[in-house]
């Protein structure tokens, strides 16, 4: 516990809501007719303990807790049960505009909201020109903030949150009212944040936010605490609970009741068939796995994703629906000549049922596909080009050309 910024212990929370809020004054008072309000439970028995310096996710869906959770930490609510200790000074964005005076201008409200953080006025006036500057809001900052769209709110709150040299970060989901160079330019501050130690609560309904920039995860699901662990992990469990609130059915390793995997551990192999660990830019490589169905599937598909470690979507393929019972089935995915440069590329397999929308079994992101040319290139992609240089003349004095096995060969001439 000697290195923890957050202990959340055994917290619950719980609100009053009315049952009937047309009822009269008269029965109100005299307690006439149904019951006033009932009981909803936001928060149950939630244990978390972030290490001071690390980086959580908060993943769940609308009205998990997530938020909850947050004002929790933040002291906005007072937890019903449990306790919260946190160490160090704490920022937090938890919603659009909080803490602004929509009658005071941008410059006003910089300076109230960083006193309830505790920074003196004298900080404050130091830090104000890197405040503006990061939020963008030079010609705007004596307007009234009851005139500011809800990307301008979130870019001043935001900047006064990073800007107060806090020790802890509480972000909501609020980012996604940004732009998205915003967005990156918020990922970029929070990723200094982790580099100088801080520790970072982040809620967000971006799965690949999580996976970019969380050392951990949780998932909260209508008030319950269901995964603890690493983000791909968490990501698999808030993926199967999405999948059933929509209607499909939580895989039954999902469920508290093991069974067997379905889609069995993937190789990767050579046009010769020969199994290979990594690849080159350029080569041509096949995935090859089983799946398998205790019960008949009617209509199955398979998935198959390849993504860049940043999250970004490289490639995605989906069979035909088929019939799946009985014992294993083979899938193969043949990818010609990968254009891919030096890196690790995480391979996500999906097995659905099409008619239901059911998630039947899953592997998000367990295998790798490793590609190794020597040294790391620049970019994405290896496309084969040349770049020439020519004098006034005309005559070509130097050359290069860029392979599509990812070697660069400059020539003087």
């Amino acid at each position: 516990m000697v290195d923890a910024a957050i202990v959340v212990d055994n917290v619950s929370k719980s609100f009053r809501l009315a049952n009937d809020p047309m009822r009269s004054l008269k029965e109100r008072v005299l307690g006439l007719g149904r019951k006033g309000h009932q009981e909803f439970v936001a928060l149950r028995d939630v244990n978390v303990t972030v290490n001071r310096g690390e980086t959580l996710g908060v993943l769940g869906h609308n009205g998990s807790g997530k938020s909850t959770l947050l004002k929790c930490i933040a002291g906005i609510l007072p937890p019903t049960a449990g306790q919260i200790q946190t160490r160090g000074r704490l920022a937090s964005l938890l919603e659009l505009g909080a803490g602004f005076h929509p009658e005071l201008t941008g410059r006003e409200n910089v300076f109230i909201n960083a006193s309830f953080l505790g920074i003196s006025k004298r900080n404050i006036a130091r830090r104000f020109g890197e405040i503006v500057d990061f939020a963008e809001l030079e010609q705007f900052i004596d307007e009234p903030v009851k005139h500011y769209s809800s990307g301008m709110y979130v870019r001043l709150g935001f900047a006064v949150a990073v800007n107060v040299d806090p020790d802890i970060l509480l972000v909501d989901e609020v980012l996604a009212v940004g732009d998205e160079r915003f967005q990156r330019k918020c990922i970029e501050k929070i990723r200094r944040f982790q580099q100088e130690g801080r520790t970072i609560l982040l809620v967000t309904h971006s799965a690949e936010t999580v996976r970019q920039i969380c050392d951990r995860a949780v998932v909260l699901h209508h008030g319950d605490l269901v995964a603890n662990g690493k983000p791909a992990e968490a990501i698999s469990e808030f993926r199967a609970r999405l999948a059933n609130e929509r209607g499909g059915e939580v895989p039954k390793e999902h469920d508290g009741h093991p069974a067997p995997t379905l889609i069995g551990a993937p190789t990767v192999r050579s046009p010769d068939g020969t199994t290979v660990m990594t690849i080159r830019t350029g080569d041509s490589v096949q995935f090859r796995f089983d799946v398998e169905a205790d019960v008949a599937v009617a209509d199955a598909v398979v998935e198959v994703e390849l993504k860049d470690r940043d999250g970004r979507m490289l490639h995605t393929t989906a069979s035909s629906p088929f019939r799946l019972s009985g014992g294993p089935m083979s899938v193969t995915m043949d990818l010609e000549h990968v254009p891919l440069v030096d890196g690790e590329y995480p391979i996500s397999i999906r097995l659905l049922e099409t008619i239901s929308g059911r998630l039947v079994d899953w592997r998000d992101q367990l295998d790798t596909l490793f590609i190794r040319n020597g040294p790391a290139r620049d970019g994405l992609v290896a496309i084969p080009a040349t770049l020439t240089v020519t004098n006034p003349e005309g005559d070509a004095v130097a050359t290069s050309t860029t392979a599509t096995a990812g070697v660069t060969a400059p020539t003087a001439l």
